[in-house]
């Protein structure tokens, strides 16, 4: 009953006539209501640029396109390109009134362009909701997106769901800094340790675009000198990002910029920091407040403006592998950023990947390395203990550590904390020649061996059968496979020290720093704490034990761990010493000796680039249910020179069991194919396997768990 007939006894009806007249004003100021933000039925359109083009958020091959839709007149101001938007989805064509599209789901989208006119001839949709005025999906980043969409097969919704972090409405009503000038230009510091490091460093300070792959002298110098780059780069006007594997690397060179440049000019994009501050951090950057990034995996889609250079620490890390789709790689994402914003690019770390070196091979960057007198002087003496001194020493034999390993202990912990690197624990061994060491590879494809059920050898890549194998290289025919017992031999080293303190340092807690004190510090690889002033000595134990995976890069990734353990020791002037208790003779083993990761990274390549390996070719892996793959790899169009390894057989994941990203469900038996293509037609490849399956999603099939098929481009585990 309306209160200004005065009838009823409660509520408005009886207040005092001052306040009746407040509320008749404040009724009648109020503004009319909005149209219903589901359709906009009866709405007015934009009168200039009417149609807008929207992204759904849809991460389905099939409808990896862009949609059409009208605006309203209420959101001519606030629907700008780059926009957050929310759309009505999967209307029909009879569901039409008004000359409106209407019904559907609400999604989210991004406005990609405002058009004239649409070129779909049905009727649209209106735009159901502006989120946000902010423009968080700029040009730059949309081709960016755009480009690792189609190298990996993946659709853009995907990518941009790792490109453009969640809204926090709360960072978005706050302004950004105004931006400082450009700071002054850097001098050369220790950049002048390497061959052409000053020219480097000159070259982005003058608005050059210079390529390198950095070999880092061994040290905590590394920090300091990526920061002098992104400082001679913001001098030059323009921006920088850098992408490190972690959260712990991340604040060292977070550290590093701030005393080189002081406080407010870059920005730490780390998941430490919480979703609210990041995105404020990120609305920074893409405002155009703060020139330089620092950050981790997700960092590699930074917005930053006017981009001058783009840097990787460590590029053969695991972390910089997205775990998400399309699982695309850091250091693969900044080469096409390189390219299409031709700015410079810096590729850094204490070891060299084959990746870099192919980088350098082909003339697309050049080498950034020190002599080898300044890596003499930098570096720690390194020592082996082999088989031949493990059998010499049975009782050290049977707890993994030789005498020299335990002298070494012993005479490190007089001068500062020693280091023990225990690989981790679930490597699984593959099979090798027990004589020379060599692994064992099919005759076929080169696959890696492996031992399956009753011991019967077979191709992990093609699955042919090997009954009559023998050694390419000394002729033997007996085979060897590594058995880790990594935690108890930590425990024994422990319990042989009793009055040293232990610290350790794995997946459970990552130490960040430990002192200069004796200590013995016990680590798994890549959680290495810095000590201060340097280790004294490091310990690296059962080195078969990361040699000895099935792994392609089994032997560049224990030098790259071996390398960056023995990077925090002390130099070998000062008492350094590092003891790698792995075969001498093979080539890994050597290159750490010798210090000389680029030497190895280069032969690893010509060697690849013989037999037809990744990253000289391009490979993808297709797996599902055997029925599943057979049709997918029946339909697809694979390009002329594609050849199929395969199928073979995935290991069933147990109920309850930790599941890698891209594993089958639980207890489904699973197989899995490569498709491999020579260089050239890795463009081809990715377009045939992602037309294939958008022709399969779009018929319906994928969507049940048992009839998914999954693909992978570059898998990083191929065998």
């Amino acid at each position: 009953m309306s209160s200004e007939n005065g009838q009823g006894g409660e509520g408005a009806a009886g207040a005092p006539p001052e306040q009746l007249a407040l509320i008749r004003e404040s009724v009648r100021g109020a503004k009319a209501p909005r149209a219903k933000p589901r359709t906009w039925r009866g709405a007015e359109l934009a009168e200039r640029l009417p149609v807008a083009r929207v992204l759904v958020d849809k991460g389905v091959l099939h409808l990896d396109r862009y949609f059409d839709y009208a605006v309203p007149a209420d959101l001519d101001a606030d629907a700008q390109p780059g926009v957050r938007v929310r759309v009505r989805f999967g209307a029909g064509r009879h569901r039409v009134r008004d000359g409106r599209r209407e019904g559907g789901g609400l999604i989210d989208g991004f406005l990609v362009e405002r058009l004239a006119a649409s070129d779909y001839s049905g009727p649209l949709a209106a735009l159901a909701q502006v989120v946000s005025p902010e423009p968080v999906l700029g040009e730059e980043l949309l081709r960016l997106a755009r480009a690792v969409a189609d190298r990996y097969a993946g659709s853009l919704a995907d990518v941009l769901q790792l490109a453009v972090p969640p809204r926090s409405a709360r960072a978005e009503q706050r302004p950004s800094p105004e931006p400082l000038p450009p700071p002054p230009v850097p001098d050369a510091g220790s950049w002048s340790r390497y061959e052409h490091g000053a020219a480097f460093v000159e070259s982005l300070a003058s608005g050059g675009a210079p390529r390198a792959v950095w070999n880092a002298l061994p040290g905590p110098g590394w920090s300091v000198e990526i920061a002098r780059a992104v400082a001679a780069t913001l001098a030059s006007g323009r921006g920088a990002l850098v992408v490190v594997p972690d959260g712990r690397a991340a604040a060292r060179v977070d550290a590093a910029l701030s005393e080189v440049l002081g406080e407010g000019r870059h920005a730490l994009l780390t998941a430490d920091a919480g979703p609210e501050k990041r995105y404020a951090q990120w609305l920074a950057v893409s405002r155009g407040s703060v020139r330089a990034v620092v950050g981790t995996r997700a960092a590699m889609f930074a917005p930053v403006r006017d981009l001058g250079l783009v840097a990787i620490w460590d590029d053969g890390d695991d972390s910089h592998s997205e775990q998400h789709a399309p699982q695309p790689h850091a250091r693969d994402v900044l080469l096409l950023r390189a390219a299409l914003d031709k700015c410079a690019f810096l590729l850094g770390s204490w070891s060299c990947t084959v990746e870099a070196a192919q980088l350098v091979e082909n003339g697309w960057a050049r080498p950034l390395v020190a002599g080898r007198e300044q890596v003499r002087q930098a570096a720690p003496l390194v020592r082996t203990v082999g088989d031949g001194d493990l059998a010499r020493d049975e009782a050290a034999r049977a707890a993994r550590l030789p005498t020299l390993a335990w002298q070494a202990v012993r005479d490190g912990l007089r001068h500062g904390p020693v280091l023990v690197q225990v690989p981790r624990r679930g490597y699984v061994p593959r099979m090798a020649c027990a004589q020379c060491r060599a692994a064992a590879r099919c005759r076929h494809c080169a696959g890696p061996l492996e031992a399956r059920d009753a011991g019967a050898l077979q191709c992990g890549w093609c699955g042919r059968p090997e009954s009559d194998w023998h050694c390419p290289e000394c002729g033997g025919f007996r085979l060897r496979a590594q058995v880790v017992g990594a935690r108890r031999t930590a425990e024994e080293l422990g319990r042989a020290f009793p009055a040293v303190p232990v610290r350790t340092s794995g997946r459970e807690q990552v130490l960040d720093t430990v002192p200069g004190t004796p200590a013995l510090v016990v680590s798994t690889p890549g959680a290495e704490p810095v000590a201060e002033g340097g280790y004294a000595a490091a310990l690296l134990l059962d080195g078969w034990a990361m040699l000895g995976r099935p792994d392609l890069r089994a032997g560049e990734d224990a030098l790259r761990r071996w390398i960056a353990a023995g990077a925090l020791v002390r130099p070998q002037a000062d008492g350094g010493t590092v003891v790698v208790v792995a075969e001498p003779t093979l080539r890994p083993v050597q290159a750490l000796v010798r210090w000389d990761p680029v030497g190895h990274a280069v032969r690893e390549l010509a060697e690849r680039a013989e037999l037809g390996f990744p990253p000289v070719s391009r490979m993808a892996a297709v797996s599902g249910t055997a029925e599943a793959l057979a049709g997918f790899l029946g339909a697809a169009e694979l390009p002329p020179d594609a050849e199929v390894l395969g199928p073979v057989p995935v290991p069933v994941v147990r109920a309850g069991a930790p599941r890698r990203a891209g594993a089958p469900p639980p207890g489904e038996h699973w197989e899995r194919a490569l498709v491999r293509v020579p260089p050239g037609s890795g463009a081809a490849l990715a377009a045939a396997l992602k037309s294939a399956q958008a022709a399969r999603m779009a018929r319906g099939s994928g969507t049940g768990g048992g009839e998914a098929v999954r693909v992978r481009i570059d898998p990083p585990d191929i065998g």
